[in-house]
């Protein structure tokens, strides 16, 4: 999946792509590097970030997603809390929502808007809003209690929204209301998630976390971007969310073809 950030203010690329078709540019760039999904985003959700009103998301996405429907088959996603954007763009010509704010709130017109368009719902586990997430995140088992979200919230889409299982993937929200430790947790115990039978989604690349633990800054992030994308491939993750796609297909691409010979292993 790879990032399109329609944004002046994302935390790695805020700014370079805020021209419509300077991010249609870039997007293509990423199909043809390998991108199988294209996430296009007009609010930053980095910690800290200040929330973007609905009009001025709307004109930021809607002509990428417009012009990109038109040139490209990969799939789209909309990466929005809003459920007036992810209408606009499911008409557009998107086919996933992926909600940030999935974990923090009930949304049923997001939710309904989801099922009466049939569309993938990426549901993140987040703890608290971009604009406060990270001043003091508190679990007593962080990977015990993202588990029992994805349980709950889960079975509130099914029952009380009309969403099917089919239409749901995961995501545990890597730096979401963490910390480096819970991070840290979470990547250790992604198979626990990727046992419920749904997909997963992972989504850590350069991220701040991996600054805290390395003393990388943003744009020397790449390798330990790859090293949980490797892993997260081995524990059985089917997305991985990057900003650097021919980069991490090879990497995606290796582990597969090295995990792929455990059942010749004698």
């Amino acid at each position: 999946m790879g990032i399109v950030n329609v944004t002046p203010d994302s935390f790695s690329d805020g700014g370079k792509f805020l021209d419509a078709d300077a991010a249609v540019a870039h997007a293509l760039e990423l199909v043809a590097q390998g991108a199988e999904i294209l996430d296009i985003g007009g609010e930053s959700t980095r910690p800290g970030a200040e929330p973007v009103g609905e009009t001025e998301e709307l004109r930021r996405v809607i002509p990428v997603i417009e012009k990109l429907a038109a040139q490209t088959k990969v799939p789209l996603s909309i990466d929005t809390m809003k459920a007036a954007v992810a209408a606009a763009a499911l008409r557009a010509g998107v086919s996933i929502v992926n909600d940030v704010a999935g974990g923090t709130r009930r949304d049923l017109a997001m939710w309904r808007l989801v099922s009466e368009f049939h569309a993938g719902y990426i549901v993140m586990h987040a703890q608290g809003t971009p604009t406060t997430m990270q001043e003091n995140p508190t679990y007593e088992n962080v990977v015990r209690e993202v588990g029992e979200f994805f349980s709950e919230r889960l079975e509130t889409l099914l029952n009380a929204a009309g969403v099917t299982v089919e239409q749901v993937i995961f995501d545990p929200g890597i730096g979401f209301g963490k910390t480096l430790e819970h991070n840290l947790s979470l990547l250790a115990g992604l198979r626990n998630f990727t046992k419920r039978r749904r997909p997963l989604l992972l989504g850590a690349s350069r991220k701040s976390f991996i600054g805290k633990l390395l003393g990388a800054e943003v744009e020397n992030r790449l390798p330990a971007s790859l090293a949980c994308a490797t892993l997260a491939v081995a524990a059985g993750a089917n997305f991985i969310r990057t900003h650097d796609v021919a980069e991490t297909v090879q990497a995606v691409r290796m582990a597969e073809a090295i995990l792929s010979r455990n059942n010749h292993v004698e």
